[in-house]
């Protein structure tokens, strides 16, 4: 061949220009299309956590169409029932927002006396603190309204597109394989069906490990803070459980409100003592629960866990924050089983890090 027909590779400060306005364009998509894409994540994750349940009901004689409804039906009823929970609980705790108004108004005195006492600031200099900082907050309170009538508005959406989703991803499964079959080469096949076996395992046994996870994590958490006094602690402990299942940051939102709850209705002890609870818990959760109950997943290490999450949260927020873990786990099972993506694949995981111990994936059927 002619050299000078050969063909020319770009060089590569181009080819990485290239790349970023990809990703650039790629992550616009997923901004710009989050009302749908939203809802079209979850329904995929609840798909293939309802599977088995519709495959039993298959196998008990039960018309596929009918069988998958009744499994979303169990599922919508379900997550109506926690939420009409949390509403009622909620409404309930309204009722305390005067004393927790009277109680966070002594604490700032408290507070004020004590940086003035201890850093010999002037009084004035710290009321012009005070003053600012309760002026920023009236600022920021008219477009938190708005952002939550906004999320009032997509939550109506996205149940409604929840359940229509789940049901339609379900009964076209066999459509959307046949399709990827299509896509691919028949040499490639055999890897789509590794794939997508092992995506669908390591979903389903991650989902339903965090469901036993957050409950016991809420057994316990209900069980201290109703021994400690905090009131409502049925609802903190289901807040907190909710929010434990967002890595790292979860937690600590999880803990100041149940905290912020025992300081204004009791004392600084009893927050301490909450404090001292959700530590106690954690450590069991870290040390017990997610090595027996969420053993059979892939695991992700510590700083691709917080990179996904923020990025997850700058996208799409709190729902993006909860699918951020399960859709990194399905890249991973993806690039560790894709012939060029294996170092990205390394990179997701704990690799050689000390004290880190590996999590295998659970067995092909």
């Amino acid at each position: 061949m002619d050299k000078t027909s050969m063909p020319i590779a770009p060089p590569l400060y181009q080819r990485l220009s290239l790349t970023l306005l990809g990703l650039c364009a790629f992550f616009f998509i997923l901004w710009a299309g989050q009302s749908i894409i939203v809802p079209l994540l979850f329904s995929m994750l609840l798909a293939m956590l309802l599977d088995p349940l519709v495959k039993r009901m298959v196998k008990w004689h039960f018309p596929r169409p009918l069988a998958i409804a009744l499994a979303v039906l169990f599922a919508m009823a379900a997550l109506v029932g926690l939420g009409y929970f949390i509403v009622t609980q909620a409404a309930h705790f309204s009722e305390l927002m005067p004393q927790l108004k009277e109680k966070s108004a002594d604490l700032m005195e408290e507070a004020k006396h004590w940086v003035m006492n201890t850093t010999k600031v002037k009084p004035q200099e710290v009321d012009n603190a005070v003053d600012k900082v309760k002026e920023q907050s009236m600022q920021q309170s008219g477009s938190l309204v708005g952002q939550t009538l906004t999320t009032v508005g997509t939550l109506f959406g996205f149940l409604f597109l929840l359940p229509v989703f789940t049901f339609l991803l379900i009964l076209y499964k066999e459509l959307f394989h046949v399709f990827l079959t299509k896509i691919f080469r028949k040499n490639q096949h055999e890897t789509l069906d590794d794939v997508l076996g092992q995506t669908k395992g390591v979903v389903q046994s991650y989902l339903v490990g965090l469901l036993f996870e957050a409950a016991i994590v809420t057994a316990l958490n209900w069980v201290g803070l109703f021994a400690i006094g905090v009131k409502f602690a049925l609802l903190m402990a289901v807040l907190a459980a909710l929010l434990n299942l967002i890595p790292y940051i979860g937690i600590i939102i999880g803990t100041i409100i149940p905290m912020a709850v025992a300081a204004t209705t009791q004392d600084m002890s009893a927050a301490f003592w909450v404090l001292a609870l959700f530590l106690a818990v954690q450590f069991i959760d870290n040390n017990i629960i997610v090595p027996m109950v969420v053993a059979s997943r892939v695991q992700v290490n510590a700083l691709m866990s917080i990179l996904v999450v923020l990025i997850g949260g700058a996208l799409w927020g709190i729902p993006g924050m909860f699918l951020s873990i399960p859709l990194t786990a399905i890249l991973k099972v993806i690039f560790d089983r894709v012939d060029g993506l294996e170092p990205f694949g390394y990179l997701l995981g704990s690799g050689d890090a000390p004290g880190s111990a590996e999590v295998k994936d659970p067995p092909r059927k």
